[in-house]
């Protein structure tokens, strides 16, 4: 818990050292690892990515223990913060989603995500609601001495409750406001990333802010200019390697050559990845 502890002080302190924190979203351990082999400091999940790895789309389909026993095994492999997609905490009540945080917490990592989407494209959660179970995230990771990273997710550019961009805007301020009061280290509204739209919630949010890069998003150096405090991938980076692969599942079909192979890792640098021993009981369990 001691080096969880540090973990989850070096994740907070990424948000607030004035530069942009890149988080290119994985949904497996050697994913996590080339990352901090690659020098980033933190590892994020995505929780559409993780679902569709195992066949199932996004949306809190997977079981709770699936996803429990996913995290642990990334957040074992680094040696860097982790930090978890929980969607909206598997559980209706407060009670259900304080057991997901204590098994969050159990199994290491550092920093979650939780939306305030009731459904996709539905009304969300009433603010008061969903600032009660902000802080019993916060409460239970306290109980266990760890400043769980909280990043709260802002749906309202998702949902059909607000007729313009300008109305999800101000929705997002004034969730951004309240979730900040009840224990949320950063604010994640989720929505178009374009330049105008990061500079108005940039300008109007105190907290940090997460904005997620989609493929139509702002520059990542726009971002770091505006003072964004943090970017994510979502499912984007899944889906790339999805369509690499799709691409040459085709080109087999085809019966076309095989010189797609000649630009992959070789045995040797997979294997930097990847550990030489068996499988831990814990591994497994």
């Amino acid at each position: 818990m001691e080096s969880q502890r540090r973990k989850a002080d070096a994740l907070r302190s990424l948000h607030a050292r004035g530069d942009l924190l890149i988080l290119p979203n994985v949904w497996n351990p050697i994913g996590a690892r080339i990352l901090q082999a690659k020098g980033y400091p933190a590892v994020a999940t995505a929780s559409a990515a993780i679902s569709a790895s195992m066949g199932y789309e996004d949306g809190e389909k997977i079981n709770r223990s699936t996803l429990i026993d996913l995290l642990g095994r990334i957040a074992r492999s680094v040696d860097v913060p982790v930090t978890a997609d929980i969607e909206a905490g598997y559980g209706e009540s407060i009670l259900e989603l304080e057991e997901t945080v204590r098994q969050v917490i159990e199994c290491g990592v550092a920093g979650v995500n939780i939306e305030d989407s009731l459904e996709e494209g539905c009304p969300l959660r009433p603010v008061e609601e969903q600032c009660r179970r902000i802080s019993a995230v916060r409460r239970v990771a306290e109980d266990q001495g760890l400043h769980l990273v909280v990043n709260a997710r802002v749906d309202s550019y998702l949902s059909s409750s607000f007729p313009n961009h300008e109305d999800a805007t101000e929705e997002a301020v004034r969730r951004a406001k309240a979730y900040s009061e009840a224990g949320a280290d950063c604010i994640y509204p989720i929505g178009p990333g374009d330049e105008e739209t990061v500079r108005a919630l940039r300008n109007r949010i105190e907290s940090p802010i997460n904005i997620l890069a989609t493929p139509g998003a702002a520059s990542l150096s726009f971002m770091r200019k505006v003072g964004v405090n943090r970017v994510s991938f979502g499912p984007f980076v899944f889906r790339s390697c999805l369509k690499r692969f799709a691409d040459i599942a085709a080109d087999l079909k085809n019966l076309e050559d095989c010189s797609f192979f000649n630009d992959m890792l070789s045995s040797a640098e997979t294997g930097e990845y990847l550990i030489a021993g068996h499988e831990a009981e814990k591994e497994s369990g």
